[in-house]
């Protein structure tokens, strides 16, 4: 623990960590002290000076609180505490001073630029700056630069505070933009004019503090005060970042982080912030029946008694259901008690085929906690490439990379760019054999650990072998020690947003049930007759072939083109729901706006039909269905929770997967383009823009 050391704050006395800053000690003694260039996240560049304050008995000029220390104070006299001064008449000045400079070649652009409302130059300007300006000259033009699809820059009006340089060499992890030239000429570029690489980009606009950097889609569409702001999660992955959506009557203007320090901290992915625009394309807003072979527009009256009537009248054991990857709970546990209810045991919520479920909580999900790795001092990814399948996890390895000099990470699969040095051991279960029975320099490594962390992804859970891979992977763990006291260093990474909750629900085949891979192969034979589609729309639509398929969602894709009959559901900023992430932290979404056209949120439309059916739901409002869920598991009655190593005694590793050959097959990413891996992100046109842009990126760097 860091020494407390007392000090003077504008003659009031405090006592903080003395490895603080100064600024942060004049924060922790409840003063404001204004800034552009200094940020809690980033190094210190003490660029901006505009946290000038006074140090008594220091030197006779204001001091950058930012970049001195409250250890690097000198006692006063017979070692009285250290004095600092915020509102004195130098500091006043000083800052007058420096924001003038600031504002010399700053154009006057507030009424049409984007960061109206939510600028830090416009409040700063107003709080500390003069009433006038003594210069006279000519303000400087700077040339726009080309940095992708997300960015819209305006450099002219850029006061080189290097916060986007800072962001993207060390949170992001590319070099694709420095600070060019000296004094008059000085001015952030990207390297040959290229775009940034990076799933993180959309955060430069976050923490750009005047209107040089701003985002390209929402250019010009909305001012802060006009729209209606939600705080709300996101569902784009698995890791459940939590977001605040601002939407206008019924349309999503544009979706923003909020601080997690546990989840995402302060930053969310491009593929987060940017779907908005697919939220409104290619949506279902009516009821469809298919009839002559075409899907027509039907009342809800026609489609719920066309689906009711034809499940009345099939066998119990020729019905079926699937559930995607952008549900919310509740709907999971309607759609799972109507099937309990009509006597089917075909469920399956693993859409991709991948081997997980059916044993304790712990073997599905992230044990060592999205903020735990920044305590784990070996890691071993299997299978996976967190870069793509879950940004907000591979940024916090990154950042774990960059505090721990002796942190090892190792790969097993396919090798690619994560941005930290990672040693590759091998593509595929050979290499995870080898290293289980010892062999390798990486064995010791994790073994030597005293907090190893094994990651393993869809990559190597959705093969054939999967279930053996993950047997493999749990010997692995044992072997090592991962599993402890205080410490599960064992870790499934998802992908799916539903997946977690659905398999805390137990929505997985029943005795003598299906799985996917039967449910499918039933459709193709014709023994499953019905199939209850929930928002799967990663399916070939082929592969229903033969059986009657109801789809619930809310795109027209995949899953809706091989619909028999069409229920148009809400999507998740337009539903309240729970979802669980991949560490098991039960979180809720709130509805921005109401869903388009006919559409209803999905809940109800199971209650409706299970009336129908004659089968009738015991809840009629979501109250009590998340009642119902508490009782069928008891997990969802603690929210913002994550387990982590709490029942890490009781975790069986040899339980885990079933021991079986495995292929000699590499292990592949279950993410090929990170910008079309849901029905939302392939309508929307900014999602295709990044996807084509970075395409022709990596084939350009391939030649």
């Amino acid at each position: 623990m860091s020494d407390l050391r007392k000090i003077k704050v504008n003659g009031h006395e405090v006592e903080v960590s003395s490895n603080l800053t100064l600024l942060q000690a004049c924060e922790a003694a409840g003063e404001e002290i204004p800034r552009f260039c200094y940020h809690e996240r980033l190094s210190v560049a003490g660029n901006c000076r505009m946290c000038l304050i006074e140090v008594k008995g220091g030197p006779p000029k204001p001091v950058a609180s930012c970049a001195q220390n409250v250890r690097d104070l000198r006692p006063g006299p017979e070692g009285a505490p250290p004095e600092l001064f915020t509102n004195s008449p130098m500091v006043k000045k000083a800052r007058e001073g420096v924001m003038e400079f600031l504002l010399i070649n700053h154009p006057l652009d507030c009424p049409i630029c984007d960061q109206g409302g939510e600028c830090d130059l416009q409040d700063q300007a107003m709080a500390y700056g003069r009433d006038g300006t003594r210069y006279e000259e000519n303000k400087r033009a700077v040339e726009e630069k080309h940095m992708g699809p997300l960015i819209k820059t305006i450099m002219t009006r850029c006061i080189q505070c290097t916060r986007c340089v800072r962001f993207a060499t060390e949170i992001a992890g590319v070099d694709d933009l420095g600070l060019v030239n000296r004094g008059e000429n000085a001015e952030i570029t990207s390297y040959l004019e290229k775009a940034i690489e990076s799933e993180l980009t959309g955060n430069l606009i976050d923490i750009c503090p005047v209107g040089a950097l701003t985002s390209k889609p929402y250019a010009f569409n909305a001012r802060p005060w006009e729209l209606r702001k939600t705080e709300t999660i996101d569902v784009m992955d698995a890791v459940g970042s939590n977001i605040r959506v601002d939407a206008r009557d019924r349309e999503v203007l544009r979706i923003l982080p909020r601080l997690h320090e546990d989840v995402n901290e302060e930053w969310i992915s491009d593929k987060t912030r940017f779907i908005w625009d697919g939220l409104k394309s290619q949506r279902l807003d009516q009821p469809y029946v298919r009839k002559d072979g075409k899907l027509t527009p039907a009342s809800w009256n026609e489609a719920l008694s066309v689906v009711a009537e034809k499940l009345n009248g099939t066998p119990a054991d020729k019905v079926a259901a699937i559930v995607g990857d952008l549900v919310p709970t509740e709907a999971v546990k309607a759609l799972k008690d109507l099937m309990v209810a009509i006597g089917t045991p075909h469920l399956d919520c693993r859409q991709d085929g991948a081997s997980l479920g059916g044993g304790s909580r712990e073997s599905y999900l992230f044990n060592t906690t999205i903020a735990g790795l920044e305590q784990a001092d070996a890691i071993l990814l299997i299978g996976t490439n967190p870069r793509l399948e879950a940004p907000m996890i591979n940024a916090r390895i990154r950042k774990s990379w960059l505090d721990n000099l002796s942190l090892k990470i190792g790969l097993i699969g396919h090798q690619a760019a994560l941005n930290y040095e990672y040693d590759y051991l091998g593509a595929g279960p050979e290499t995870l054999k080898s290293i289980t029975s010892g062999e390798g320099a990486f064995f010791e490594t994790l073994k030597a650990a005293e907090r190893p962390a094994i990651i393993i992804g869809m990559g190597a859970l959705t093969r054939a072998d999967g279930a053996a891979v993950m047997a493999e992977t749990a010997r692995l763990a044992a072997a090592i020690g991962a599993v402890k006291e205080s410490w599960n260093g064992f870790n499934v990474l998802h992908l799916a947003a539903s997946r977690a909750g659905a398999l805390d629900l137990g929505f997985l085949p029943g005795e003598g049930g299906r799985d996917l891979a039967g449910i499918l192969d039933g459709a193709q034979k014709r023994e499953i007759e019905i199939v209850y589609n929930l928002g799967a729309d990663e399916i070939d639509g082929v592969r229903f072939n033969g059986a009657f398929v109801v789809y619930q969602g809310h795109h027209g894709d995949a899953g809706a083109r091989a619909a028999d009959v069409v229920f148009p559901g809400a999507a998740y900023t337009e539903q309240s729901g729970v979802y669980v992430n991949t560490e098991g932290r039960v979180q809720m979404t709130v509805r921005a706006h109401f869903p388009p056209g006919e559409a209803r949120e999905d809940w109800a439309i199971l209650r409706a039909l299970s009336e129908r059916v004659g089968k009738t739901l015991p809840y009629d409002d979501l109250f009590a269905l998340r009642r119902a869920m508490v009782e069928d598991a008891p997990v969802f009655g603690r929210v913002d929770h994550a387990p982590g190593a709490e029942t890490a005694l009781e975790f069986d590793l040899t339980k885990v997967g079933v021991a079986g050959s495995m292929s000699d097959e590499p292990f592949t990413s279950s993410v090929t383009d990170f910008y079309f891996t849901n029905p939302v992100a392939r309508a929307s046109k900014t999602m295709a823009e990044c996807s084509s842009v970075m395409r022709g990126a990596a084939k350009l760097a391939a030649e």
